[in-house]
């Protein structure tokens, strides 16, 4: 029990951490000054996503310790996470997390649409996210390959948090009430889907890089024939798969929903384009969701790699 209650507060991190940093760096680049605060609701996002995160963080450090001391999350053994604290990387990596967290959410109270503190937003929040890579498999090596391992899942961590907030933002664009939608709103929806495309193309060159190295390093060339027979291949085979998915389901929406959304703009007629693009990136965010959901799985495996 005690592993799925690590695993749960693991993928609710990195989901909140992702939609966090995702939405904020989303808001810079696709949407203009003027429009951030009337196109979305950033502030309550923003602050539940924090409060979610520091919530979050403090219940993993509780099972953490716990899972390491061999003793049980209730009563909160003390001395065992003040061990984890005090004695680790992991420990010094959550404290940093903490705080990233807590200024990330004093800039959201004052952000608003205004870039300057979007941008301290989505740098701190940054750093909260790839604080993750020390709770999971980036840390397991040592010298210059754990160095080169680390950046490595910390890039990885970074263009997954990107995609997430996209995603985000891109739903609650195309899912605004059919009362609020006018001309002006249709516009800039159309701007940012287009806008995206840019940046989705670095975000998921991005992650298929990083995602091959993290392969080599985790699982090995030698131990690629026997993958599908453990555990952790068979949720790394099915996590490959979603990306496929979301690979298919993204292109689709580039090259076939957003122009022909434009289209549809321009004779007057955008329910039919509106609704399909909604169902597409519904789609997609659930396959992005169980991505997450099968990360933060994984991350509590031991990979082939480490048995060699």
């Amino acid at each position: 029990m005690g592993d799925w209650s690590l695993i749960g507060v693991r993928f609710a991190l990195y989901v909140t951490l992702a939609a966090l940093f995702g939405l904020a760096a989303f808001s810079l680049y696709g949407l203009r000054a003027r429009e951030r605060g009337d196109a979305l609701a950033l502030r309550p996002w923003f602050i539940a996503s924090a409060g979610l995160s520091l919530l979050f963080s403090g219940a993993w450090v509780v099972l953490m310790a716990s899972s390491m001391a061999g003793t049980p999350a209730w009563p909160i053994d003390r001395e065992a996470v003040g061990a984890l604290l005090t004695g680790s990387a992991i420990g010094a990596a959550w404290k940093l997390r903490m705080v990233m967290v807590a200024l990330a959410a004093l800039a959201a109270l004052v952000a608003g649409g205004r870039g300057i503190w979007l941008s301290i937003v989505a740098l701190c929040s940054a750093v909260a996210l790839a604080t993750l890579a020390w709770t999971g498999h980036g840390a397991m090596d040592e010298a210059v390959m754990g160095w080169v391992h680390l950046i490595v899942d910390i890039l990885h961590l970074i263009a997954s948090g990107a995609w997430v907030g996209a995603l985000l933002g891109l739903l609650l664009l195309v899912s605004r009430p059919a009362a609020r939608v006018d001309a002006a709103h249709l516009g800039l929806t159309h701007r940012a889907l287009h806008g995206f495309g840019a940046i989705g193309t670095v975000v998921v060159g991005t992650i298929l890089v990083t995602g091959l190295v993290n392969g080599w390093m985790l699982v090995g060339i030698g131990n690629l024939a026997t993958l599908p027979a453990t555990l952790y291949g068979q949720l790394l085979i099915a996590k490959l798969a979603l990306f496929v998915a979301m690979l298919g389901l993204a292109s689709l929406n580039r090259f076939r929903l957003t122009p022909a959304f434009e289209r549809s703009i321009a004779a007057d007629d955008h329910k039919g384009a509106l609704g399909a693009l909604r169902t597409s990136l519904a789609i997609e965010t659930s396959c992005v969701i169980a991505v997450l959901g099968l990360i933060a799985w994984l991350g509590t495996l031991a990979p082939p790699a480490s048995a060699m």
